[in-house]
């Protein structure tokens, strides 16, 4: 988490100007730089951004950042800022065309997850780490920033090679999403420029467009007066400022060139509405945009307290809007407003909701009147003082992790700040502005700021997005409008004052003890058995200064109900977990835990139930009561079950409505023959057969009993001052004998040959499904031989149907081995392609299977995979999430831990090829597959629904 964030997470320090003067800080005083952070300008007017950091070790994050979008595209460039992007992947002065990608992957660097960029209305960023064990790496990654800031080949046929690539993507992103943005953007932006330069572009144009076209764009915006490179991580800043000068001090500006300028937002001259229906809305939504006001960045004292003030009175907005979802009937489910950038220099007050079944009106009724209820009355003192908690705890928790954040966080921090001149004064400057300045914060300066920042007789949008299919009409855009004078013309009260308890027991359960320890040296483990049988291993890191994590698990779960009971059993956790605890409702634990972090979860899975929580050190007794309260006092609220349920009806009404969805229904249906007990997309039907009372009676048949728990904790603690705690309130849980073993309900796939055609959506769109499963023992180094074998298809597949054949933008091979319930293995492709491409996308990828299995993978190809394994392993070895979840695992089927950590990379490094061929032998079996196919209806399918 990165120092910066602190203004938006915390959003609660209100720096006054008595305040101010206390600090020795004067309101018109810049805030300062963080002094770890070497920031300079090369003589052509390139800025650079460098910083030391240690996490992750043996690391380096490049980035390069060009203010140039596709707001600057010229007429015949529609969609060239993007294509830019792609092409500087497609060849330069060092790297020929598909060499640098080949490249870095040698290197540990996996395309996609890695090795990325975007391309947004205002700038371009390149995203490259580099592992930094070597030090040619380091040079060659500067050398890649270089060739992408001004030495791109940008040759005809690379040109005319990309277009399938792009114009693939841009199919992907067609549907209901890009139906609504074309309708959307020219109301939401005024008529602003940004509604027409959309950054995926025109396909006119993507198809036709001149190569001089893109060299125009290129030369006339990639150019250091526009340009930021960054670097942090394991790097020596004097050595990195050199490369910087050396690789970059030679690029040159145009002699005459483009003023870079930013399209202004015309403001709104009325108020409008806009009705768009369309039948693949997932989801029937009301959208209200109030005035669009000019915005500057503002650096110093006084521009630091209005931003900090208005996140603050956002955040008190948002848990009353919050608060609104947990009546019995409420307005909508999910809903709240907030001030947000509309483009650059520009920002609005914006409301939103995910309706329910009463439709827009209830939803206009909240959003307006909580917000004018904070505006005339503003928020109450015991509101400010939960806020005020919240915030000292979560910036001393940042404080605590300053020499542990991600390298990444740094490098986004610094891209905001070279882009919208965000300030970065750095967490040790803001930490002790928080702690000095917060106490004093007022009730009536919180107040006031919100009667300024909240609107009032503005201008506006009212939005309404749906389907046509909705129980109820949809309103006419008078309707929308006329709801919401309405609703402002509504005479509203205080909110009331609450007073909640401050802490969660009154008085610890009675302890049971530890009965035996035991010590794995090897990996820094203890393992606890307490008195009531339950068993914990805890594992203490320096990862995190401030992060403790638990989980728990046990078998059992969902696979111990029949049918009768499948979405009783199904929703039984999620069920319970939203009414709260003892006598407390969520919202009402969240205001008791004001100024803590912690939680905790119990979740029933298909074969087992557990436990998931999270705390800072100082709040682990905090966690652990509200384990030991998940165990036994979970609470029963009639309203907060129908407030559930009523959401996920609604939910449930519009899931499968987009193409993608019944697709993915589909597939499960079929793969599974249709069998009552698989999993499946949620029908409204299926909440009718959920009743509360059994909903409580399946909780608490499992969790009424800790019996065959065991308990894992990795973070920064101490055992010795944690055992204590254990004892109290874990050996203190009830364990009488119940069944802890999981049940095989007896879900298979099917057997033979299957291909299946579905025909949904009325895009250009398909998606090819290839499913290949069957019985197999279960084991790590088969699970490891059909990783590796799977990823590289993965880096063929890309290869051949992306970059050879321009078929896809982007598909993926996945799959692995199950030991439970039955040993099992499952593969499955998600290639997304053009309907006329389904049968070349198929035959390619069963060619790229054949040739896996008669000739087995190349060895560059297999080292590329290892190199990324280790690189990735090295880096979650000091994750605190990693180790739990590997701990857990390993126990879950059971193997050896110490395999899985202390001999990974010994593991890897004897993959030989053969392992892949034998694999991919193994468990393609081409007598035994489902294809399923996603194509688009038939026109006259289509036309005679949109008749109807």
């Amino acid at each position: 988490m990165t120092a910066v964030k602190i203004r938006i997470l915390c959003a609660t320090v209100l720096l006054g100007y008595a305040l101010l003067a206390q600090a020795e800080i004067h309101p018109s005083a810049q805030l300062p730089m963080a002094p770890d952070v070497k920031v300079g300008k090369l003589p052509n007017g390139l800025t650079y951004y460098i910083k030391k950091n240690a996490k992750p070790e043996q690391k380096l994050e490049l980035r390069l950042v060009v203010k140039a979008g596709s707001i600057l595209e010229d007429d015949d460039q529609r969609g060239l800022a993007h294509f830019t992007e792609h092409m500087a992947f497609n060849g330069s002065t060092n790297f020929k065309r598909h060499e640098l990608v080949s490249y870095l992957q040698s290197i540990g660097v996996k395309f996609g997850a890695d090795l990325n960029a975007y391309t947004s209305f205002d700038e371009t960023v390149y995203m490259l780490p580099i592992p930094t064990a070597k030090k040619e790496n380091i040079h060659t990654g500067f050398k890649v920033l270089q060739d992408w800031a001004g030495g791109l080949s940008l040759n005809d046929a690379d040109i005319d090679s990309e277009r399938g690539i792009v114009l693939e993507e841009m199919r992907i992103g067609k549907g209901f999403g890009d139906r609504m943005n074309k309708v959307l953007m020219p109301k939401l932006f005024n008529g602003s420029r940004y509604a027409d330069r959309l950054p995926i572009g025109q396909e006119e144009t993507l198809k036709n467009f001149k190569p001089e076209a893109i060299k125009r764009f290129y030369k006339d915006w990639y150019r250091p007066d526009l340009m930021a490179v960054i670097v942090v991580g394991d790097i020596d800043p004097a050595e990195a400022e050199k490369l910087v000068h050396s690789h970059f001090g030679g690029l040159k500006n145009p002699e005459q060139p483009r003023p870079r300028s930013y399209a202004p937002i015309p403001s709104r001259a009325y108020s409008e509405s806009l009705v768009f229906l369309d039948k693949e809305s997932p989801a029937n939504m009301l959208y209200i945009r109030y005035a669009i006001e000019p915005y500057q960045e503002e650096t110093d004292f006084a521009g630091y307290r209005r931003k900090l003030v208005e996140g603050m009175v956002m955040a008190m907005l948002g848990q009353r809007m919050n608060e609104l979802t947990q009546q019995a009937e409420p307005p909508f489910i999910q809903g709240g407003g907030t001030v947000g950038k509309v483009a650059h220099g520009y920002k609005s007050f914006s409301a939103l909701a995910v309706l329910g079944k009463g439709g827009p009106q209830p939803a206009i009724s909240a959003l307006v009147q909580e917000s004018e209820r904070a505006r005339q009355f503003g928020f109450t003192a015991s509101e400010l003082e939960r806020i005020k908690k919240g915030m000292l705890r979560q910036v001393e928790r940042l404080y605590n992790e300053r020499d542990k954040s991600e390298s990444a966080a740094f490098a986004a921090e610094f891209m905001r700040n070279f882009l919208v001149n965000e300030s970065m004064p750095g967490i040790v400057n803001e930490y002790a502005y928080t702690n000095e300045l917060v106490p004093g914060v007022t009730l009536e300066e919180v107040n006031a700021a919100a009667r300024k920042l909240l609107p009032a007789d503005q201008h506006k949008l009212v939005v309404y997005l749906g389907n046509d299919k909705a129980e109820q009409p949809a309103p006419k855009g008078e309707q929308l409008l006329a709801a919401v004078n309405a609703a402002e013309m509504v005479a509203v009260k205080a909110q009331d004052e609450k007073v909640y308890a401050t802490s969660l027991m009154d008085k610890p359960p009675r302890a049971g003890s530890i009965v035996k320890e035991t010590v794995n040296k090897a990996l820094g483990l203890t393992e606890l058995t307490l008195s009531n049988g339950v068993k914990v291993v805890l594992k203490p890191t320096d990862f995190k200064n401030d992060q403790v994590l638990m989980s728990a698990h046990r078998f059992g779960g969902q696979s111990l109900y029949d049918a009768k009971d499948m979405f009783n059993a199904r929703y039984a956790s999620t069920i319970v977990g939203q009414m709260g605890l003892l006598n407390y409702s969520p919202t009402d634990m969240q205001k008791i835990l004001a100024g803590k972090t912690a939680s905790s979860g119990a979740s029933i899975s298909t074969l087992t139930e557990g436990l998931r929580g999270g705390s800072g050190s100082n709040d682990v007794e905090t966690m652990l009561q509200l384990a030991h309260l998940e165990f036994t006092q979970p609470r029963k609220d009639e309203a907060l079950f129908a407030s559930f349920i009523g959401k996920q009806r609604e939910m449930a009404r519009n899931a499968l409505l987009m193409p993608e969805a019944v697709f993915g229904d589909t597939l499960t249906a079929t793969l599974y023959n249709n069998h009552p007990l698989a999993p499946r997309a949620p029908r409204v039907e299926d909440f009718d057969q959920i009743r509360l009372d059994r909903v409580m009676e399946i909780y608490k048949e499992r969790f009424a009993s800790a019996r065959g728990f065991t308990f894992y904790l990795v973070g920064s603690f101490e055992v010795a001052k944690i055992k204590p705690l254990l004892a109290t309130y874990l050996a203190s849980l009830p364990t009488p004998s119940i069944p802890v073993d999981y049940r095989d309900q007896g879900i298979r796939p099917v057997k033979g040959v299957v291909k299946k055609e579905v025909y949904k959506g009325s895009e250009p769109k398909s998606r090819v499904a290839l499913v290949f499963t069957g019985e197999a023992k279960y084991s790590e180094e088969a699970q490891m031989h059909m990783q590796a074998m799977l990823e590289v298809l993965n880096i063929k597949l890309i290869e051949t149907l992306r970059e050879k054949m321009a078929v896809i933008y982007g598909g993926q091979i996945s799959g692995g081995l199950s030991k439970r319930p039955y040993g099992a293995y499952q593969i499955q492709t998600a290639l997304p392609c053009a309907p006329e491409n389904v049968d070349k996308v198929i035959a390619a990828t069963m060619e790229l299977i054949r040739k896996m299995q008669d000739e087995g993978p190349d060895a560059a190809d297999l080292d590329k995979v290892k190199q990324n394994w280790n690189t990735s392993h090295r880096k979650a070895l000091r994750e605190n999430g990693y180790w739990l979840s590997r701990l857990q695992g390993a126990a879950l089927n059971g193997t050896d831990p110490a395999a899985a950590f202390l001999k990974y990379e010994q593991r890897v490094a004897g993959i030989k090829p053969a392992d892949l061929q034998a694999a991919a032998r193994r468990y393609f079996d081409k007598e035994n597959y489902l294809q399923l196919v996603l194509y688009p209806e038939p026109k006259e399918q289509v036309a005679a629904k949109q008749a109807q």
